[in-house]
């Protein structure tokens, strides 16, 4: 959901691109990019898919790897179906709805211009805890980049209640998931720690707000920025990456080469 336009990452934020050194990962045959987002934040949902328009023209996509990291905006909220995000945004910040259907107004066109379709009048009011549990459970299973996908569809097209837990489980079945297993998990605190670990990550980064895109531990962008701007991040980064990650050959045979020569 908004919590008004300051608690998530703006596409108009400025872009950080800064050396990380608070934290670092065991090396991977990958390039890591992590990326620190809550299912009610709008502004992750559009940054999701100009970051994904940026790394689908990457040259090296295939050695790319997707970290979904949870962060919660709001951790107290309390989940009301009765209300959707429109009435609670006046009340919370005070705000007439004209002006609240202005600012939800912007935020959709920002949408549109990404190929999504948002519905506040239909977004119910939702903690995002629960929902952050069946990622983590789905990153176990290769599946957290469609968990992401189908709790922001869920969440801002459809309507549903993303901390229900039967809505969850449906969810969970959808994307390949055992029922059985997400139900058990959700009645129970699995994955709780998983969470809390990513929640603590981000403070100790400093992340104050999403979507924050950490590449390879060196650099960072913060928000739905343009495509271009994760385009050159991205291939920063991977210069980086590269001079590390360097292949070692052990032995030489004869070979052929582009310009014709065979040797």
């Amino acid at each position: 959901m908004i919590t008004g336009l300051n608690s998530c990452a703006q596409s108009t934020a400025d872009t950080v691109k800064k050396e990380i050194t608070t934290q670092s990962t065991p090396q991977t045959h990958k390039m890591k990019v992590e990326i620190w987002s809550d299912v009610m934040c709008p502004f992750c949902y559009i940054g999701k898919r100009k970051f994904e328009a940026a790394l689908d023209k990457f040259k090296n996509k295939e050695n790319v790897e997707i970290v979904w990291k949870s962060f919660q905006l709001n951790p107290n909220l309390v989940t009301d179906p009765s209300k959707n995000t429109i009435q609670h945004l006046a009340e919370t910040k005070g705000w007439t709805m004209d002006y609240t259907r202005n600012t939800i107004a912007y935020v959709t066109n920002m949408a549109k211009e990404v190929g999504l379709n948002y519905d506040f009048d239909k977004a119910v009011v939702a903690n995002s805890f629960d929902a952050h549990r069946l990622i983590q459970m789905a990153k176990k299973h290769n599946k957290g980049d469609a968990a992401e996908e189908r709790l922001f569809k869920a969440y801002f097209t459809e309507g549903k209640n993303t901390a229900d837990h039967a809505t969850l489980i449906a969810l969970g079945k959808e994307i390949g998931l055992n029922e059985t297993e997400v139900k058990t998990m959700l009645a129970g605190k699995e994955f709780s720690n998983e969470v809390l670990k990513d929640l603590s990550e981000a403070e100790q980064l400093r992340i104050s707000g999403v979507p924050f895109f950490v590449f390879d531990r060196k650099y960072a962008v913060s928000g739905a920025q343009d495509s271009q701007v994760f385009a050159d991040t991205m291939a920063k980064a991977w210069e980086d990456y590269a001079k590390t990650h360097a292949l070692v050959i052990d032995k030489e045979g004869k070979v052929c080469t582009p310009d014709g020569q065979c040797k």
